[in-house]
């Protein structure tokens, strides 16, 4: 303990107290390094935030490195600093090649600006989310067909960029999928990442689309490695099915002024107003209790939706 309490009182007293302090400022480079490193603090987060942290700080410890070198003439003090800057300038280098190497086309960075940005989703990982589809567009021409009912494998994601998609089961249309919707969403929910199953509905261009696609197996790969991916794709995918569930609830009507809910498949909502009440005769037959309701038409389409 003794040794201890002399190597801290040596520490502290060994150097002489300021006395008396110094009449003139320091030149005008050490206030110019000490104005970088203020405004340099300030800097926000992202690629952007840091390449401005890094010139900031960096330009302030140059301009610590020449006033060391210049007025104090102390080579410690011109030799750390001259080393963070020399740190700040390989960190500025580094983030600004990550920059140019997560520049895409112009319809990644629109989709990526629309759909992904406003979630806060850095570009480094929208770079991994591009990577996994090929950074490929995919052109579908009108009236060709993406999928077709009980024929084509589901087998990838898609989404459309641009354009309109028509949905049909059995000829009878069901909604419109509209760009920055997913095209397959209900599919891709309705398997496990080890089962397969194929279309039960037709998609149909209703105009020249462009769609971007990731393969099935791909992109579970992906969400193994990442699990923040994985939870982002399922928030879309669940945003998409809810409206998609919503247009085509609006839809779905039956006849005698019945309007069928798919939220709720076990119910009716009444549209038209109720007739009196017309009493049984005495001596006819009764209804049972509890008798199944007469299946609607148009149900069937709702199921097909739905199912895998």
């Amino acid at each position: 303990m003794g040794e201890n309490a002399s190597f801290w009182e040596s520490l502290i007293y060994a150097h002489p107290t300021c006395t008396t302090w110094k009449q003139e400022a320091e030149g005008s480079i050490y206030h110019l390094a000490s104005i970088f490193f203020v405004v340099g603090f300030m800097g926000g987060s992202g690629f952007f935030g840091l390449l401005y942290v890094f010139s900031l700080l960096g330009l302030g410890f140059l301009c610590s490195s020449i006033w060391a070198w210049l007025d104090v003439c102390a080579a410690d003090i011109f030799s750390w600093n001259f080393v963070l800057f020399a740190i700040c300038f390989v960190q500025f280098v580094y983030v600004t090649y990550q920059v140019r190497s997560v520049a895409f086309d112009k319809e990644f960075q629109e989709l990526y600006s629309a759909l992904f940005q406003p979630l806060g989703i850095s570009l480094t990982v929208y770079r991994k989310i591009v990577l996994c589809c090929d950074a490929e567009v995919i052109t579908l021409e009108k009236e060709h067909c993406y999928a077709m009912q009980g024929k084509t494998p589901i087998d990838k994601l898609s989404l459309l960029v641009s354009g309109r998609i028509r949905v049909t089961v059995d000829g009878e249309f069901l909604h419109y999928i509209f760009p920055l919707q997913f095209l397959d969403s209900p599919e891709w929910d309705s398997l496990r990442p080890t089962e397969e199953g194929i279309f039960q509905v037709t998609l149909t261009a209703e105009t020249d689309c462009r769609y971007v696609a990731w393969r099935r197996k791909k992109l579970y790969l992906l969400f193994a490695k990442h699990r923040f991916i994985s939870r982002l794709f399922s928030i879309l995918i669940g945003s998409d099915i809810a409206e998609k569930l919503y247009a085509l609830n609006d839809r779905v009507h039956v006849g005698q002024g019945f309007r069928y809910d798919i939220r709720l498949p076990n119910f009716y909502h009444v549209a038209l107003p109720e007739p009196p009440p017309v009493q049984p005769p005495q001596h006819g037959p009764r209804l049972q209790r509890g008798s199944p309701r007469r299946q609607p038409a148009g149900i069937t389409n709702c199921a097909s939706f739905l199912a895998p």
